[in-house]
């Protein structure tokens, strides 16, 4: 039984109780001021786009809005922490319900949510890394304050593979929206997992294990996998699980007690004192809803509908907005919508990730990508040959026909030059030929793969194929 908590950066440009810049990469502690470092007589003023943000990301993941909504105090000590509590919310949080679709190869279905709320993050602690290491801790307040929201998900997904798509969909919900970036290697979402077991046929929920340091969606599925492991092997030796906050080592692979796990009334929650009631019109709740983009799932449903793709090709391209859009432009300028997926998903993200490049970094334009696409439909070159001219085109942009004349690679359509190449190739291999008339119908294989050896694979393939029946038969 899994529960993921679920903490997302909303892409604001300050912090969500004052005017602190919010920026990544900053000097340590540059970044503070007397209200998110909680000094005597500083009030919070809430952020109203983080509001906005949040209220985008409750209504796209279906979640029912509260028109109104309370913010508490979370109080725990913690070094990073320096104002001794975290602004959060608690029985009366922004939203709730609401899911996320997964698929996998033979189920889809929906992981319900609890609840999304606003919060202020804590600083970070740094202890390692630093030339005493060994005898200091460091505390980076710049963080302290940014804004967040927390999506839970109900202790519905049953494998840390559901555990994986869950994260995928919902980043992908969130970076469509503009609510989050999505960077996981930058903290800008982080993931927590409530993990439990518990015999088949048994309803009773089992003492669960929160695992932490989760940086990638990887990195969930493996310390998940390794944590469920660990207590089905404790069960069975007759041990019991401890409930406690573990850590996942990702150089050792395996997960480390951190502290026992608190419980909601070891937080003492109560409602800040400083901030009103956050009250929500219907009609701005309305409003925000109409304003919501195509969301990934229906964004995959036209593609299918409309571009003839399949489940699989429409939600990979799906993942990611800039992926889609990129996509979209290709097909559009090049008619073939089949073709330019085939192109996009694995040509270019073949290119993308051996560049280290982002979905939204792509260097080729999307109109120079079609024209390679043309000439393939046209039969001016080969798919091999576009396969084989598409790295230099991916980092040069330059007009495909330049390179394919640069490089020689025109195809060979002419049917009485392909018709000689055929006929000596035919005649060179006459044992073969026997085999074929005998029945060894495979051999065909063989005689358009020498044609088009012959050739220096410039031969179009279904001219040969077509000419080599001809001629065998």
């Amino acid at each position: 039984m899994i529960g993921l908590e679920v903490h997302a950066q909303l892409q604001t440009a300050t912090k969500i109780f004052c005017g602190c810049p919010t920026e990544f990469g900053a000097p340590p502690n540059s970044q503070t001021c007397p209200v998110c470092l909680g000094h005597p007589g500083a009030l919070p003023v809430l952020n109203e786009r983080a509001v906005a943000l949040a209220l985008r990301a409750a209504l796209a993941l279906g979640c029912t809005v509260r028109e109104t909504s309370v913010f508490a105090r979370k109080n725990y000590f913690y070094p990073d922490l320096p104002k001794g509590y975290q602004i959060s919310q608690s029985d009366r949080p922004l939203a709730e319900g609401g899911a996320v679709e997964i698929e996998t190869e033979t189920v889809s279905r929906s992981i319900g949510l609890i609840r999304l709320h606003l919060e202020e993050d804590a600083g970070k602690s740094i202890h390692d890394g630093m030339p005493d290491s060994d005898r200091y801790s460091y505390v980076d307040l710049n963080r302290t304050g940014v804004p967040l929201v927390e999506i839970v998900s109900r202790p519905e997904i049953r494998s840390p593979e559901e555990a994986y798509l869950f994260l995928q969909r919902l980043r992908s919900i969130l970076r469509y929206t503009d609510v989050c970036d999505g960077n996981m290697e930058q903290g800008s979402l982080r993931c927590d997992a409530n993990v439990s077991i518990r015999p088949p046929g048994t309803r009773a929920l089992g003492t669960r294990t929160e695992l932490k340091n989760l940086n990638s969606f990887r990195n969930v599925e493996r310390a998940l996998r390794h944590e469920i492991e660990r207590q089905i092997g404790l069960r069975s030796a007759g041990g019991e699980i401890e409930q406690q906050t573990v850590l996942w080592d990702e150089s050792a692979g395996v997960t480390r007690p951190m502290r026992g796990k608190e419980e909601a009334q070891d937080y003492r929650y109560f409602p800040e004192p400083d901030l009103l009631p956050l009250v929500l019109e219907p009609r701005r709740i309305e409003r925000l809803r109409d304003e919501l983009p195509e969301l990934p799932a229906a964004r995959k449903r036209r593609l299918i509908a409309e571009c003839g793709l399949s489940e699989s090709d429409a939600g990979l391209l799906t993942l990611e907005p800039a992926l889609a859009d990129y996509y979209e432009q290709v097909a559009g300028a090049a008619g073939n919508p089949r073709a330019a997926a085939t192109f996009v998903l694995n040509d270019l993200l073949r290119e993308q990730k051996r560049s280290g490049r982002a979905d939204d970094e792509i260097p080729l334009p999307a109109v120079r990508l079609a024209e390679l696409i043309g000439l393939v439909d046209a039969g001016t070159i080969s798919r091999s040959a576009a396969g084989e001219l598409f790295p230099e085109l991916y980092e040069s942009g330059r007009a495909p026909l330049e390179l394919v004349r640069e490089r020689g690679l025109q195809q060979l359509s002419d049917e009485q030059a392909l018709e000689r190449l055929v006929r000596d190739v035919v005649a060179a291999h006459p044992a073969e030929v026997e085999r074929y008339r005998a029945g060894k119908r495979g051999l065909l294989g063989f005689f358009v793969g020498e044609v088009m050896k012959a050739s220096r694979g410039k031969a179009n393939p279904k001219t040969v194929n077509a000419l080599v029946r001809k001629a065998l038969d």
